[in-house]
This record gives structure tokens, C-alpha cells and sequence, in this order.
């Protein structure tokens, strides 16, 4: 299988070096400090299932160099997507489906708008990765896992080709029944995971720990549950608890990437994680008091990281 890896942080980096170290003829199109790594030295996957490299590495900045794949597996930051899309077009034959391994609900859309909807299935993935340096990632989750899914549905060949490939490469892979519920049920835990540690400076063992915050986790996420439904998505009814099984689960100094570059005051993704929550919630009226708290605490700093607010000396 072809595959072309768009955006080589934590989950392109893993997921695409699995198959990469399979055997899977895998393209890293990237570019900058990591690209040079890449070339240079390989890629280095730090990971409590067992480190690897994979080097040499088809690694390019230029994807009209690599031509149509059969699946683009797209892992750049939500905000990232717009111009993610011009430069994913060379890969993009007319049998290729793209697969977005984003945080939020709004990717498979966006790139259907782009493609159309019959070139783009859902995806999501759970680890608990970190860019340690240009080319080396980590990753702290014990057996990481992918899902993805048609997004009407159907159990076709791609899919099961994919998970083929997967499964070769040692990797959890499921294919969804609903990969929009499937979207909505990750949101409901990565969200407020993101937002309330981003708002608090604070791992997942302190959050947990203090009644306080553990019940502001646990209200955005009955906030996003109930917002799903108010769309007409049929999340699990036991997501919440769920959710929150899953976060007593995390290693205690686990922390949310949003969360991470909120803290180092890089731009994040507070839109696709937290402001999508208020938009969609008042599209649908629905009140959301955490998250609208959340969005407002934390919108200054992320104004600030892309240089939208200037805050005095």
C-alpha cells in the first residue's frame, strides 16, 4: 500500500513509522528542521511498546515528487488544515482516501469540501506522543490505536485495506460503524482533557485528583455529549463515563497537546477543541457554561501566540 504521511509530529511520526517499518511504502512529507532529520538521520520513534528508526526515510517537502497514494493519512494541527489541503493536491488520485487524524469534528468536512466527500473517510487515533526534536518523537501511551471509517458508513475495501496494513504493522485499527459519533465520543475526552489543563498549568493526576477540577472536566464533557446530541450524533450513552475511565487510566503526568502549546505559547488548537463547542452549541441552543468559560479564559493567550494582542511589558 502507498501511503503519503502529511505533518510528522507525534501521531504522523508514529503511526506513519509502523507502517513505514513494515514494509509499507510510506512517503513523510514534510519540511523545515524536521525535514532535514528525516533526511539525515532517520526517524526516531521513542515508545513504551519499544523504540525504533526507521532510516532511510522517502521524506520530501515537495509532494508532486511523490505522486497519487492510496491513502493520505493527514496529521498537521486542525488550524493547519487550510493549507494542508493545497499541499496534500499531488497525492490526491482519483482512488486515493484521505484519512485526517485530528483533534475535533470538522476535519472530514473541510477536506470534503476540498476533494469531496466520496475522497475522505474519518480517523482518529489515541496515544500520548510529544515531538522530542526534529525527527525523534515520543510516545508514552501504552498500545497506541487508530480508528477510522466511511463517513457514510459503508464497510468498503479501503477501509479494510488500511486496517490490513495496520495489523501487519503491530498496530490496534478499527474500523468504525460511526466514525462521526466515533469523532464527537474522542472530542468528549480530548477537549476538556485539553482545555482544563491548559486553564489549570496542571498533568492529569492533579486534575483528577481535586474535586474541583474533576467535576469541570467532567461538566464539559456532559456539555459536548449534549451538544452531540442536540446534532443529532448518536454518541454512546455511557461516553462521559467513558471518557472519564480514560483519564483515571492516563499516566498522572500526562498532559493534552492543546494544553502543552497553549503553556509555551505556541499557536494551538483552541478553535477546533474548544471554540467548535461554543459555536456549535449556540447553533444549536444549547448552553455550555464550562466550555464558554474555558474559551474565554484562554482565548487571550492564543490571540497573543499569533500575534493578534500584544500584551504590555
Amino acid at each position: 500500500m502507498r501511503v503519503a504521511v502529511v505533518g510528522t509530529g507525534a501521531v504522523g511520526g508514529y503511526f506513519g513509522g509502523r507502517l513505514a517499518q513494515s514494509g509499507e511504502d510510506v512517503a513523510f512529507v514534510a519540511r523545515g528542521a524536521h525535514l532535514k532529520a528525516l533526511r539525515e538521520s532517520g526517524l526516531r520513534v521513542a515508545s513504551v511498546d519499544g523504540d525504533f528508526v526507521v532510516h532511510p526515510v522517502h521524506a520530501t517537502d515537495d509532494a508532486t515528487t511523490v505522486g497519487s497514494v492510496d491513502v493520505v493519512l493527514l496529521a498537521v494541527k486542525a488550524w493547519q488544515v487550510p493549507e494542508a489541503v493545497a499541499a496534500m493536491r499531488p497525492l490526491m488520485g482519483s482512488n486515493t482516501v484521505a484519512v485526517p487524524l485530528l483533534n475535533g469534528v470538522e476535519a472530514p468536512d473541510q477536506l470534503g469540501a476540498a476533494y469531496g466527500a466520496s475522497r475522505v473517510a474519518g480517523g482518529l487515533c489515541r496515544l500520548f506522543g510529544s515531538v522530542v526534536e526534529p525527527g525523534h518523537v515520543r510516545n508514552v501511551m501504552a498500545q497506541p490505536f487508530i480508528t477510522f471509517g466511511e463517513l457514510d458508513s459503508a464497510r468498503g475495501e479501503r477501509m479494510e485495506q488500511l486496517q490490513h496494513a495496520f495489523d501487519r504493522a503491530g498496530v490496534r485499527a478499527e474500523i468504525a460503524t460511526d466514525i462521526r459519533a466515533a469523532l464527537w465520543e474522542k472530542l468528549l475526552f480530548v477537549g476538556p482533557f485539553g482545555g482544563v489543563g491548559a486553564a489549570t498549568r496542571a498533568p492529569i493526576g492533579v486534575i483528577r485528583s481535586l474535586p474541583e477540577t474533576r467535576t469541570l472536566l467532567a461538566g464539559a464533557m456532559t456539555e459536548i455529549f449534549l451538544v452531540a446530541q442536540a446534532r443529532r450524533v448518536t454518541v454512546a450513552e455511557n461516553a462521559v463515563a467513558l471518557a472519564l475511565a480514560l483519564i483515571d487510566s492516563s499516566p498522572e503526568q500526562a498532559t493534552a497537546s492543546m494544553q502543552r502549546d497553549i503553556m509555551a505559547g505556541r499557536p494551538s488548537e483552541l478553535e477546533a477543541q474548544v471554540g467548535v463547542v461554543v459555536r456549535l452549541a449556540r447553533d444549536a441552543g444549547v448552553e455550555v457554561p464550562c466550555h464558554t468559560c474555558l474559551y474565554a479564559s484562554l482565548l487571550p493567550q492564543e490571540r497573543r501566540a499569533r500575534g493578534e494582542v500584544l500584551f504590555p511589558a
